[in-house]
């Protein structure tokens, strides 16, 4: 890690153009393609895939490096990408592991191709342990879907959609099925996503009537509840280690904001710049109290599934925790930030009003404060009495 150059793959170039045009996706509710474009063709996409099969080879910690440096240019367009690079994550896992089966995205990712996350649905709080979307086998091997799913990230441009379902009719079910569908007319997208932030993701409504994931694309089938198969850890450690990195990101950002703000404003009372005043250095030295704490964290359990670590079953503790605390202190430090820089921070042409619209979006991504306080109140006193 130490010879790792972030910059090698976003360029502050790069960073500054799509800095430039964060502001106009979020007025405009549009997707950022431009934005897209630009990191596929400095082969974003495909950062997490090893170099035997095209890619740049990283690992996740790296890719989470990578996250927080996007994020403080474009938090929303940082956001979209993390779902396509969940999916390139968990073929890593699964390829690290030596588990088959999502090769076809590792080649995808290289190839160009953009994967979004179908797993969450309204009202389902078991998320990955089960499902409202029905999953009827097709008799080849494939399967066929029908159900909604909800805040489907890169809705306008994604080429395949990983998702889930549940498997009522076959002999041995109840079975989850994990599969990618590609775009046809049994997929619908809705035209409802208009929201308070993060409105570059484009996450709309997805409506499936039918959609068929032919048998090579069909990944797993598991019970359904909470059960070790590696595409259970595999997606719940890189989403949420990658969600912890973008809204770190965010406070980032916010934090050298306020530190820009201060130092070019003065005192009418004293004359002296703001970044001489006790009260606003206190007020910045929280901030960046709380944000110091958060890379290393992301950066030691990036680390553990990059190298296979044995945390057992502390790992849904700790990750859990890791989105939990990274969620929590992004949303203070731009908190703080507003109040440091002043009045002019509530006018939405200003950065940071953006910034504390977006990072709202963090309490909705699971897992979600009480499941993160009920998984860390299990681990530490057991289970409650039945």
């Amino acid at each position: 890690m130490s010879d790792f150059d972030p910059a090698l793959f976003l360029p502050d170039e790069l960073l500054g153009r799509i800095r430039d045009r964060a502001p106009v996706h979020d007025r405009e509710n549009t997707f950022p393609q431009q934005d897209l474009d630009e990191l596929r063709e400095a082969g974003y996409l495909s950062i997490l895939v090893p170099k035997e099969r095209g890619g740049a080879g990283l690992g996740l910690e790296q890719a989470a490096i990578l996250q927080q440096r996007l994020a403080t240019a474009a938090p929303a367009t940082a956001l979209a990408i993390n779902m396509h690079l969940v999916w390139t994550g968990v073929a890593k896992v699964f390829s690290d592991r030596g588990v088959p089966g999502l090769e076809f995205v590792q080649d995808g990712a290289v190839a160009g191709e953009v994967f979004a996350f179908g797993i969450s649905e309204g009202g389902n709080d078991l998320v990955l342990f089960g499902s409202d979307t029905s999953a009827v086998p097709t008799g080849d091997g494939g399967y066929a879907f029908t159900g909604t799913k909800i805040f489907t990230s890169l809705a306008p441009v994604w080429t395949k959609l990983g998702l889930h379902g549940l498997d009522t009719t076959s002999a041995d079910a109840p079975k989850l099925v994990f599969a990618f569908i590609e775009r046809t007319d049994a997929v619908v997208t809705g035209v409802d996503w208009d929201t308070l932030g993060m409105r570059a993701t484009q996450s709309r409504t997805t409506r499936l009537n039918g959609a068929v994931a032919e048998a090579a694309h069909v990944v797993r089938r598991i019970d359904p509840g909470p059960n070790p198969d590696p595409i259970v850890f595999g997606i719940f450690s890189v989403f949420e280690i990658l969600l912890a990195s973008v809204y770190t990101g965010i406070a980032r950002r916010a934090l050298d904001l306020a530190v820009q703000t201060v130092r070019q404003r003065t005192s009418k009372k004293t004359g002296l710049a703001y970044s001489q005043d006790p009260d606003i250095r206190w007020r910045i030295a929280d901030m960046a109290l709380a944000y110091d704490a958060l890379p290393p964290q992301i950066a030691a359990l990036a680390r553990d599934v990059d190298d296979q670590a044995d945390n057992g079953p502390r790992w849904f503790t700790l990750l859990s925790g890791v989105k939990h605390r990274a969620i929590t202190m992004a949303k203070h430090v731009v908190d703080q930030a507003m109040l440091t820089a002043g009045g002019g921070s509530y006018f939405s042409a200003n950065e940071l009003s953006r910034l504390y619209r977006d990072v709202l979006a963090g309490a909705f991504h699971p897992s979600d404060p009480e499941s993160a306080h009920a998984t860390a109140a299990s681990a530490w006193l057991g289970p409650l009495d039945s």
